[in-house]
């Protein structure tokens, strides 16, 4: 069942009130229906703070409180004034506001919100996809939620209905008035007058071509996607699931926040090509007339993404046991290199795919010491794999340097999943021309912090590092990276006078695809810059993917333990082959500070000190703390002669 609205260039209210508004500047066009769906499809939008909210996960709530809303309207103003202190009344409830008009901007949005002093989080719903499957047709509309199922409980305007309504769920008690009639300023839905037309969409010109430049690399023969995108009747049958992947922002699987830094090979749609594909597959995934062009050409993954490598290196073989904890494995492959040569590419091959969490690879001089060849040994990275991510190019004119002999160390990270398993995976390198030597160093450093505790029950648990630059340096990528309980995370410039940068976003973390991202442009860090890293996480009952949510959580390898890393490839801009710098020696020795300071004043107060550090450090704050100003400074981090700890 669907609660009818009929509009007329946008105005609109439900039929049950035999009462219907119209605009007059539309009057000669035919009112077009809209429903009010009785049951609401689950949907991601980035809100006005740059953070990606979503419905299903609000598990743990009464109801959701979505209220429609529009920059400098006099009447949404109003409405939102008393969602705002509906939201304080009612604790127990999620409350959220959607803009749909087209006229907004993010940045709009935010401003609206600063001025106005709301506090309720603006989700910026500029493809209109989440107002038109709701039926949204004016400002100050209301919607209450049940949560899971996602039932619309309450349809009308905000104020006074809204307010009843909320008391009876409060209580415990059905809604006495579930459908009421309601105005305000009309938010136009184009779309919805061309509805008779998107069962043309062409899926031959339309649809297929899209598939084929932005999915089909994954969902092919061989791929990384579930099921391969071999023809139309493949791309019927997983339409549904297209189109909720589209609404949620789960595909493609490409993160960061598009107002946010400019990136390399970017797999995001645009967002005409999302509403075309929503659109069409909300018609009936129409065949239409015209050749297949998925069925025309055989897609097949190649075995090397990158070419026929240089060199292979076998990762000693591992048996993944069916179920268990498995701890990292740090197995080592001679390298067979007589001379030096310099890498200019690498590709790290999972052998069992579904068991292979990461890999991450290094260079050891000569025979790794007795135990683990861990990476404090290693003296220089050659990439790294998560489930996305597997290739890595530098620049033209930059490398990386094997040295012959030794071996090149790994660090493996397993996951069981049921059964047994032989995991056989590989490294492959590509080089320079023998004789050839790139002009710059390519370096990689980790931003991260080994003191992190996500405190039980807790959604939206912020932690911070940083990493001190001493001398001017390019940035050319970044990956972040947590585990289960990952939300949000971003990495922001702090310049020395205080001016930040914000340099990538990504709304919402995925743990499920992780990638490297590569900066279009190359980011130039100044000397006394710092690269703040700023990770959200979600140590609650919302968290589908958290195993403890009544625990408390440290950094640990396991993947239901948590991790703060962010892997970085840089270059110090005044350093050339034959000179090289040892500027990263000093950066590495003020890693520490990075990871306690987290009100980035370049001092650890005593109530920053946390985790493995507190024995450490909060019996000798006194005495380490010279000059008695209630924090320990750089300087004064060095004589507590701490472990560096992380990894380069």
């Amino acid at each position: 069942m669907r609660f009818q609205v009929l509009i007329a260039g946008g105005l609109g209210l439900t039929i049950a009130s035999a009462f219907l508004l119209a605009d007059r500047a539309a009057a000669d066009r035919e009112p077009v229906a809209v429903e009010i769906p009785t049951r609401v499809d689950d949907f991601r939008l980035v809100d006005h703070t740059g953070y990606a909210q979503s419905l299903r996960r609000l598990r743990d709530v009464k109801a959701i409180v979505l209220m429609t809303q529009v920059n400098g309207d006099t009447s949404s103003r109003i409405a939102a004034k008393g969602l705002e202190a509906l939201s304080k009344q009612h604790k127990g409830m999620e409350f959220l506001m959607l803009n749909s008009s087209l006229a907004a901007t993010r940045p709009a949005i935010a401003a609206e919100a600063s001025g106005q002093g709301y506090s309720i989080p603006i989700m910026h719903d500029e493809l209109q996809l989440a107002g038109e499957q709701l039926g949204v047709t004016y400002a100050g509309e209301a919607f209450v939620l049940e949560p899971g199922l996602l039932r619309v409980l309450y349809h009308g305007p905000a104020g006074a209905p809204l307010a009843a309504a909320l008391a009876d769920i409060a209580a415990g008690r059905p809604v006495a008035e579930a459908i009421v009639a309601g105005s305000g300023t009309a938010i136009a839905f184009p779309e919805r007058e061309r509805r008779g037309q998107h069962a043309k969409i062409s899926y031959a010109t339309d649809i297929a071509p899209v598939l084929e430049a932005k999915c089909v690399t994954c969902h092919q023969e061989g791929g990384i996607g579930p099921f391969a995108m071999s023809e139309y009747a493949v791309v019927k049958q997983f339409a549904p699931m297209i189109r909720e992947s589209l609404r949620t922002d789960t595909m493609p699987p490409w993160h960061p926040d598009p107002l946010v830094g400019k990136f390399k090979h970017d797999a995001s749609l645009s967002g005409d090509q999302i509403r075309t594909l929503v659109h069409w597959i909300e018609a009936g995934a129409p065949r239409g007339e015209g050749a297949d062009p998925l069925a025309a050409v055989k897609h097949a993954a190649q075995e090397w993404p990158l070419g026929e490598p240089d060199l292979v290196l076998d990762i000693p073989a591992f048996t993944l046991p069916p179920s268990g904890e498995v701890q990292y494995q740090y197995p080592v492959a001679a390298n067979p290199l007589g001379e030096g040569r310099w890498v200019k590419a690498a590709t790290l091959m999972p052998g069992d795919r579904r068991g292979v969490h990461h890999i991450l690879a290094g260079y050891i001089p000569g025979k790794p010491l007795a135990g683990p060849a861990s990476a404090g040994q290693w003296e220089a990275n050659y990439g790294e794999y998560a489930v996305g991510g597997e290739s890595f190019q530098v620049p033209k004119g930059m490398g990386i340097y094997l040295p012959p002999g030794g071996h090149m160390g790994f660090q493996m990270h397993y996951t069981p999943y049921g059964k047994e398993a032989v995991d056989g995976s590989k490294m492959a390198l590509y080089f320079y021309d023998e004789g050839e030597t790139p002009e710059r160093i390519m370096r990689h450093t980790v931003i991260a912090d080994n003191f992190i505790e996500l405190p039980p029950n807790t959604d939206k648990h912020k932690e911070i590092a940083y990493l001190s630059f001493p001398k001017e340096a390019k940035l050319y990528s970044v990956f972040l990276h947590t585990h289960y309980r990952g939300q949000a995370g971003k990495l922001d410039m702090v310049l020395a006078d205080g001016t930040k940068k914000e340099l990538i976003n990504l709304p919402r973390y995925d743990f499920n695809w992780q990638r490297t991202y590569d900066f279009v442009e190359p980011v130039t860090v100044p000397a006394g810059a710092k690269l703040v890293a700023t990770y959200l996480y979600d140590n609650s009952v919302r968290n589908a993917a958290n195993p403890a949510p009544d625990e408390k959580v440290i950094w640990g390898d396991q993947s239901w333990e948590e991790m703060h890393y962010t892997s970085i490839y840089y270059e110090w801009t005044d350093e050339k082959v034959g000179a090289e710098s040892d500027a990263t020696k000093s950066m590495r020795a003020m890693r520490v500070m990075g990871m306690l300071d987290d009100n980035i004043d370049n001092k650890v107060q005593l109530a920053e000190i946390k985790g493995r550090l507190t024995p450490l450090l909060k019996p000798r704050f006194a005495e380490l703390d010279k000059n008695a100003d209630g924090g320990i400074d750089a300087e004064e981090i060095k004589s507590a002669k701490l472990p560096t700890f992380g990894r380069e």
